[in-house]
Formats: structure tokens, sequence, C-alpha cells
């Protein structure tokens, strides 16, 4: 277990994103930035998040909850001047402290433990995280000494002919020793351009002290890129997304085409599960073993079962248990448990229902705030009129119920065990078991009438 604790650089308003959400809010891969750099955090074993906030806040501290201590930036002075801002809280620890950027969230538990034990292992007071840059341009140079260690950094403006040939960056992830990072912040100024605080000033500090300044290089520079705009956030998904389906991949799962499938980060897919095409699966969505989702369907928050075929489908917030047959053209909207075996056909929705066992919904039905049971079979057309005007009320299906075409069931309604309703009826009444219920009006035949209208 690493002995660390973070702090995490989230005031920015990031400007260049042109928004209104706080920079480090915005999502990849389904959830926002801040939060794939929180859970990277965790993972490497850090025992204590802090995460630095200044602009939108109170919307940084809500959307992340319980999961890391806030302290705030009320202006903001520069990097250095941020991470003091974590002082009161860090003014007991010991231990080693990893400063980390909000905006990140390409970075990985792997890349944050690496650079933790590059750091304990060079007996380092200070380590920068180093990315070795495809085009180094508009990135501060890592210059080391032969044996090393870093000598300094030099900002692209001030670095000489031959500094600029060096292609190895700072990345703005640091390890520090908590006690002589806060010494050292001390004697940060602001005598620059910007009049800011930087934190790169403490390695340059350090070093004067004859202090030991290490520098740990990531195997993957993609893993250490800051997103500051929307073209870069959309750069930054499309990793995530690469990974992701490498992920799924090597675990057993089919992708017909991984560049139409689109996975976000916290999805679970278990193994011999085929994804076509122009399939969507959202947030905390998990899907069971020999499935087959797609083309053309999208899953958010749901829980899928196992031996699930679903084609041009569109649920969210709900329970597909295993061996159900969907569409195409299906929408299981939130609070619907359709559970085992149930077939449903095309053009049929489902909202906060539970659908029993082997029941069938062949096609053009709507079923709302409704309890089916097992083995029901819905004629084409079935509709649950479930709303007054001012309320939604529920209806009830027994098992083996059999419902005829174009049936209405106004509810609240209650359809017994083994009741069969006669197509085309409107049901206002509970139908008792075992009977048969007629609800339409008689037929009428008008001789003659077609020649009488001409």
């Amino acid at each position: 277990m690493l002995d660390l604790v973070t702090v995490i650089l989230a005031a920015g308003k990031g400007t260049r994103m042109k928004s209104k959400l706080p920079k480090v809010l915005h999502k990849a891969a389904g959830k926002p930035m801040l939060q794939h750099v929180l859970d990277a955090a965790k993972n490497a074993g850090a025992r204590r998040n802090i995460v630095v906030v200044g602009f939108g806040g109170d919307q940084v501290r809500e959307a992340m909850g319980e999961q890391a201590e806030f302290v705030v930036q009320t202006e903001q002075l520069g990097t250095g001047h941020a991470v003091r801002q974590a002082e009161p809280l860090l003014k007991d620890e010991k231990g080693t402290v990893v400063v980390l950027c909000g905006d990140t969230p390409l970075v990985t538990s792997e890349l944050i433990a690496a650079l933790y034990e590059g750091h304990k292992a060079a007996g380092a007071k200070a380590t920068v995280l180093t990315a070795i840059m495809p085009d180094a341009t508009g990135y501060g140079r890592i210059i080391r000494t032969p044996e090393g260690e870093v000598a300094r950094i030099v900002e692209q403006k001030d670095a000489s002919e031959e500094e600029l040939k060096v292609r190895e960056v700072n990345s703005g992830i640091y390890c520090f020793e908590c006690q002589e990072l806060f010494a050292a912040l001390a004697k940060v100024g602001c005598e620059n351009a910007q009049a800011e605080y930087y934190l790169p000033d403490v390695l340059g500090i350090l070093r004067e002290q004859g202090e030991k300044i290490w520098a740990v290089a990531a195997e993957d520079y993609e893993a250490t890129l800051g997103i500051n705009s929307r073209v870069q956030l959309a750069g930054a998904e499309k990793i995530l997304r690469r990974r992701k389906n490498i992920e799924l991949m090597d675990k057993g799962v089919t992708l017909m085409d991984p560049d139409s499938t689109f996975v976000d980060a916290d999805v679970e897919v278990g193994a011999d599960t085929v994804i076509y095409p122009f399939t969507w699966l959202e947030g905390s969505t998990v899907v069971g073993e020999n499935c087959q989702l797609g083309p053309n369907s999208r899953f958010s928050d749901a829980k899928i079962g196992d031996g699930v075929c679903a084609q041009f489908t569109y649920g969210h917030e709900c329970t597909i248990d295993s061996g159900v047959i969907m569409g195409p053209y299906v929408h299981i909207r939130p609070n619907s448990h359709i559970f085992n075996d149930v077939k449903i056909g095309n053009f049929v929705e489902v909202k906060n229902s539970n659908v029993g066992q082997g029941t069938k919904l062949p096609h053009l039905q709507y079923i709302g705030d409704s309890d089916i049971g097992t083995g029901v079979n819905l004629g084409c057309g079935t509709v649950t009129v479930n709303y007054d005007g001012k309320l939604k009320h529920r209806t009830s299906i027994g098992s083996n119920a059999f419902v005829g075409c174009n049936t209405s069931l106004v509810a609240p309604v209650s359809v017994g065990e083994g009741a069969y309703i006669g197509a085309g009826s409107v049901i206002t009444k509970d139908v008792p078991a075992g009977s048969l219920a007629i609800g339409r009006a008689h037929q009428k035949n008008i001789d003659g009438w077609v020649d009488k209208r001409k």
C-alpha cells in the first residue's frame, strides 16, 4: 500500500472551454475530468485527497461529494499559491504529497504509483513527472544533470537553440516530501510577468538547498495531457474510449467495429458478449455474458443479464434480466424491470413497470406504471392509460392473461390471472381471474349508406 496523499488543483475557470461549467466538471467517457483523477488517485492507494477549488467551487463540491477534502483558492494567483491553500490540512503530515491536476483525465493509477515509487527509490525531496513529447512546442523543457537529476525546467521562450531540441517536458504533476514542500513554498515569490506564485519554483529552491530533485518519465505521454479546450476534450474522449474498448476485448468481449462503439469508463461487460456498431453503453451500465447488443442501441445506467439480445433499443435506469429479446425500436424507461425470457417486439415503450418472466409484448404497445405477471401475451396496440390529467395510476395484469389487440386498459385497473380480453376493448373495470372481458360498442351496419352518400 502506497503511503501518499494528493493535492488536486481544480480552481481554474478554463476560459478556453467557453462554458459556465467549471472546467474539471466537463465529462470525458461518461464522467467529469476531476472524477477520473480522483479515481486514479484512489486506485493508486492515496489515503487522502485534497481538492483545491475556486471558480464554481460549490458545483465541484456537490459533484464530488465526500470523496475528497476541499480547500478554496479565492484568487487564482498561480499553482504555488493553489497548493499553499492545502497547508492547514497538511501541517501534521510527514509523508509524501503528490500534486495532480484536475484537468488531466488520462492520468492512470499506474502512472501515479510509478511516480511515487520512482521518487522514493531516488531518495528525492521533489520529483517531477515528465513526458517525451513528439512535439514539445509550448512546454517547459526538462534539463537534467549527467547523473539524471533535474537541473532546471526551461520555458520555451527562455530556452536556447540546444535546449529547444529536448523533447522531455514538464507534465505539471509532482511528488514532494510534505514538510519540505511547504517550507519551500513560503520562499516562492511572484516577481514575474503574471505576478503569480509558480509551483515549479519550489524545485529550484530545494536544489539550491542541496536537495535531490528527480524526474520520472511517463511511458505514454498521452497519460499526462491536460485539457484546456473542447477540441482537446474530444481528443481525450477518444483516447479513453480506445483504452476501454481494448480492455473489454482483452476480457473476451467482441466489438465488431471498435471505432463505432462507445463505452463509458465505468461500464462492465461480460465475456462472449457481442457489441454491434453504433452502440453506446453509458454511466454505471453492467452487461452480462453472451449478449448481443446493437446495432444502434443505447443503454445508460442499466443492468443487463446474460444472453440478452437488443437491437435499435434505448434503455436507461432500468433492469433487464437474462434471456430477454428486444427490438427493433424499443424504449425501456427508468424504474422498469424486465424479467427473464421476456420478448419485446418493435415499437414498444415500457415505463416504470415490472414485466414478468416469459411475457410477450410483440409490437406497438405503451406499458406505463404497470405490474405484469408471468406468461402474459399482450396483443398488438395494447395501451395502458395511466394518466388522468393530474395523477398517474397503475395497471395490474395477472399471470397467463391474454389481452387482445388494440385494447386500452384505463388505470387504475386490475386483470386477474388467466383472464382474456377481447380485441378492441376499453377496460375500465377490474377483470376477475379466468374471465373474458369485452368492452366495446356493439357493431351496427347501415345498409345502402354508401350509395346514399354518393
